[in-house]
């Protein structure tokens, strides 16, 4: 049986953390600003700005998801201190072990939460544009591609996560050979930047009946609320239109919506064509393109670009954040913290919170907030 001293150190451990937590997470600012929202989603004009209303939509959606668990811990941590009172004063050995039970249920609760406090870097609480493309492979890397965008969006899905789809590329045999999303949720860029790089799978093809290695890149750009001061010369730009096209054909527009731009200076290149009109998918793709412009120059600054694109010099061998091995055993492995597990097919639907947990506190001894 817990020591009454023993139960009281414990909840006021909790208690501690709880405090810190809250001012962390800025616990006022944000019941103020979900009221704020609120407020205004009453407004029987709420839609009349389409776009605005959008971003109040996901931006509430993103504050409950912080403040929803927050008010509930808080409130847990309440009730552990009246009940402890309670049984305390009238010396309930029962009691007492119910108290230390919900303070261990607490202490789970809290170390979920905890990992927020750790996404405090610019950007990290933002929407983001999410990639993936093929490496080194052929068919099995368009597979390969394939199998990621289905793990990532599982992923979301858990989370409760938006995937919105600004590009596909289909793979001439199998797979795909591109795919560009904009993921909106509570944290989503702060989560999903370590999973920035190169992804390397071995199994046996189902092409060539061989074990073979493929690769495909996953990158991470901020959807950046504020405006982007970057001014961007036209004759830095090589706009090309074409006609889109969904998976497997579907969604085929009969004019030239969809676009591409590369900026000839970095060689960078962004397609949308998700909308019908080529004058928003043009305005689409220049933001992503702005972002990643912004990112650039904010890494440069930062002296961090080394540490954020570890693992993106080339979409080939010796360059991958992650092994996913499918024979001659199974295991996924990440490079960086070591985690690993061989369990592949939990991790290929979407399980990926303990690579991702892991990855936010290595990162953080890495380069300290």
């Amino acid at each position: 049986m817990p020591e009454t001293n023993e139960v009281r150190d414990a909840i006021r451990e909790v208690e501690l953390r709880v405090g810190a937590l809250r001012q962390s997470l800025a616990a006022e600012e944000k019941a103020a600003r979900r009221a704020e929202i609120e407020a205004r989603m009453a407004s029987p004009d709420f839609w009349s700005g389409q776009e605005a209303a959008r971003r109040d939509v996901e931006e509430l959606r993103a504050v409950k998801a912080i403040l929803d668990p927050l008010l509930a811990v808080t409130k847990k941590a309440d009730d552990c201190r009246e009940l402890f009172e309670l049984v305390a004063a009238d010396n309930d050995a029962g009691g007492l072990a119910e108290v230390a039970l919900d303070v261990g249920k607490l202490r789970e609760d809290l170390a979920s939460l905890e990992l927020l406090a750790l996404l405090s870097r610019p950007h990290d609480r933002e929407p983001c544009f999410f990639s993936i493309h093929t490496g080194a492979g052929g068919a099995d890397a368009c597979e390969w591609a394939e199998m990621l965008l289905r793990m990532y969006l599982r992923f979301f899905e858990r989370r409760g996560w938006t995937a919105q789809e600004l590009d596909f590329l289909a793979g001439e045999e199998a797979g795909i050979r591109g795919v560009e999303l904009r993921i909106g949720g509570a944290f989503a860029c702060g989560y999903l930047r370590g999973e920035v790089g190169v992804h390397r799978l071995v199994r046996i093809s189902p092409f060539s009946g061989k074990r073979e290695t493929s690769f495909a890149a996953v990158d991470v750009v901020p959807d950046y609320q504020e405006e982007i001061n970057i001014v961007i010369d036209d004759n830095d730009l090589k706009i090309d239109t074409y006609r889109a096209g969904g998976k497997g054909g579907q969604h085929v527009n009969k004019t030239d919506s969809a676009v591409r731009i590369t900026h000839l200076p970095t060689g960078l290149v962004v397609a949308v064509q998700n909308e019908r009109s080529q004058h928003s998918n043009k305005e689409t793709a220049l933001k992503i393109l702005k972002s990643r412009l912004k990112r650039r120059e904010e890494e440069a600054r930062a002296a961090q670009v080394s540490a954020r694109n570890a693992g993106k010099m080339d979409n080939a061998w010796g360059s991958q954040i992650r092994n996913y091995v499918m024979n001659p055993y199974q295991m996924v492995k990440d490079v960086r913290t070591g985690v690993e597990t061989g369990d592949i097919g939990k991790v290929l639907d979407g399980n990926l919170d303990n690579f991702i947990d892991a990855y936010l506190r290595w990162a953080v001894k890495q380069q300290p907030l």
